[in-house]
């Protein structure tokens, strides 16, 4: 007599931090509950950062997410609420061990739709072989940070996305959060201070980092000798690994701007359920797995997760493998500031980026540029 097989499909991104650990947790747990088959599929991390999240639940049962969507999916409803399927127990395990606002960063309207699978926010890197080599010193500010980039070893990822969230970490470390005023962005006289900071950073930097995400930042700094230092990007712990990359990459806390260590900007992922999905024990089963201490300490960080419980981050073997990249960078995780997730936050992110990027591409009117972004914000205000 045959049994039933259940087969659940999920979608993440396309690196073997959001790819393979997924893959590793599906294989053991359909391992561990024969007649149970969990099949990951990929996409490029533009269309995790973009593609709208409605769309996805129609053809996944889980979906790997980014946190601004958490509004989103509380006006919509196309993703579960995961508050009503887990025990409380569990749940506030994970919010006494969220990894800076990681946890509530998937919360909206009073509900919890993802769980913060995996923590990451920009932090800086450095190639130790270089720096031993020349006789360098990680920088300790702006102003030492200027100094370094100046020698042409600095570099950044320069797509829209990253450099909008770097404008908004400038915006923060020089005294105010971005987006909470229903008329502008920032003050002028903050965006103004910013952007003349971010460009003049990029100045110093090879033109091509206006084409490189994070990752494309990593693979150039490990493949190449050319670059010895980038003080934000989103960290990915896998490059701090033997083996993994040509070169061995080691990761710190960022620079103090303003008299205050780096206030970067949230990101990570998060393990979310379509509200279209069936076998709805099996999978809630199998998020708890995913998410809990153990796994995310051991199966999913050992296929190249980066994890989101914090006691993966103190953990003495993950950070014996990767040159202490979760203890060195957890300050900077607990002070990331958490984007807005308004409903409409995605349609100015989506927006404003762009013409960011174009000014520290090409310098301009920061005033202008301010003007044009206000436009945008108050357009999303009303998505």
């Amino acid at each position: 007599m045959s049994t039933k097989t259940i087969q659940l499909k999920g979608i993440t991104w396309n690196h073997s931090r959001g790819f393979t650990s997924m893959v590793a947790t599906a294989q053991r747990f359909s391992e561990l509950n024969p007649g149970v088959e969990i099949t990951w599929e990929k996409r490029s991390l533009q269309a995790f950062a973009d593609e709208p999240i409605d769309k996805l639940a129609e053809r996944y049962d889980l979906l790997v997410i980014d946190h601004p969507w958490a509004g989103f999916a509380g006006k919509t409803n196309v993703i579960l609420p995961l508050d009503n399927y887990l025990s409380k127990e569990f749940l506030a395990d994970l919010a006494e061990n969220t990894v800076g606002h990681s946890h509530v960063s998937y919360t909206s309207n009073g509900h919890q739709y993802a769980l913060a699978i995996d923590a990451a926010t920009p932090v800086a890197s450095s190639r130790p072989d270089i720096f031993a080599e020349k006789g360098l010193v990680i920088p300790k500010n702006y102003d030492e940070l200027l100094a370094l980039a100046k020698k042409g070893l600095v570099i950044m990822p320069g797509i829209p996305q990253d450099t909008l969230m770097n404008f908004y970490m400038m915006c923060c470390n020089l005294g105010e959060d971005v987006c909470t005023s229903k008329e502008h962005v920032v003050s002028e006289e903050i965006g103004v201070e910013a952007l003349k900071m971010l460009r003049a950073l990029a100045v110093e930097m090879d033109p091509a980092i206006f084409h490189w995400n994070p990752i494309k930042v990593y693979e150039a700094m490990t493949l190449t000798d050319k670059y010895a230092y980038c003080p934000w990007a989103y960290g990915y712990s896998n490059y701090s690994r033997n083996g993994y990359a040509r070169k061995l990459l080691h990761f710190h806390d960022m620079i103090e701007i303003n008299g205050v260590g780096a206030i970067s900007t949230l990101g990570g992922t998060g393990l979310a359920v379509s509200a279209k999905a069936t076998e709805l024990d099996v999978i809630m089963k199998y998020v708890e797995y995913v998410a809990s201490e153990d796994i995310q300490k051991t199966v999913f960080f050992d296929g190249g997760g980066q994890p989101g419980h914090r006691k993966a981050w103190t953990d003495e073997y993950t950070n014996g493998q990767t040159a202490d990249y979760f203890k060195n960078t957890l300050p900077g995780l607990d002070r990331a500031f958490l984007r807005p997730r308004y409903n409409g936050h995605m349609y100015f992110q989506d927006r404003a980026g762009a013409p960011v990027r174009n000014y520290l591409m090409n310098g301009g009117d920061e005033a202008a540029l301010l003007k044009q972004l206000n436009e945008l914000y108050i357009k999303s205000l009303e998505v």
